[in-house]
């Protein structure tokens, strides 16, 4: 058989394939947020920093409602754009944070499929309230009087500091990460879980600035402590 012949089928049957693809495996249809995690919902979700428009596709696609947030220009580096209220399932206090699309994308992401699963599996229960500690704030990391701005600088991440459960308790950072029990098993597990749908994930084990609370972003940095 000649090679060019082999080439031309291979080509041909790559395009029927493609053209059949089941929507979660093709790139090209928005991400389902409330679909089972698959091989390709880590390249959608990564589409979603470059292409704004897409994570408002995968809202859409998802039938989950955005209050979308006006943009807000600055000369300082502190710029809001494509943003949005943060959609929750549960109750956020302090009520209505502003997020970029993508950071309320992953928190969808990490609500479905980190955050109960844990509650479920660690403490018998679901989470039903999260106290953050902001997400917009103009200012460099850790507040330094100089230096590169923080994620908060453009909404681009969510500090958060307690979880409230159904069953009445409330798991707090600050009290429960250094235990040995129930409560810093489930913490421990919504960081790693974290892990899997935000670029940048700090927690109590990465520095003293971070002894009350997880700090999730979607920045350009991967880390995960």
């Amino acid at each position: 058989m000649r090679p060019l012949f082999i080439i031309s089928l291979l080509i041909v049957i790559g395009i029927i394939a493609y053209r059949n693809l089941p929507p979660e495996w093709d790139p090209a249809v928005p991400l389902d947020l409330r679909a089972e995690p698959g091989l390709m919902t880590r390249v959608k979700v990564s589409r979603l920093a470059r292409e704004p428009e897409a994570c408002f596709a995968a809202f859409a696609a998802s039938g989950m409602l955005l209050t979308r947030v006006p943009d807000r220009p600055s000369d300082v580096s502190c710029g809001i754009e494509n943003a949005v209220l943060l959609p929750s399932s549960v109750r956020v206090t302090p009520r209505g944070p502003t997020v970029t699309c993508r950071v309320a994308a992953a928190w969808a992401l990490f609500e479905r499929h980190s955050l109960q699963p844990a509650a479920r599996q660690h403490l018998g229960t679901e989470v039903v309230g999260v106290r953050h500690l902001g997400t917009y704030s103009c200012r460099n990391v850790n507040s330094a009087a100089a230096g590169r701005r923080s994620q908060h600088a453009t909404a681009n991440a969510i500090d958060i500091a307690a979880l409230l459960l159904g069953d009445g308790r409330e798991v707090r950072l600050v009290r429960d990460w250094h235990g040995d029990d129930a409560e810093a098993a489930f913490l421990r597990a919504i960081r790693d879980g974290a892990c899997r749908w935000f670029r940048a994930v700090l927690s109590p084990d990465y520095n003293a600035a971070h002894a009350d609370h997880f700090h999730f972003d979607m920045g350009p940095s991967t880390v995960c402590r």
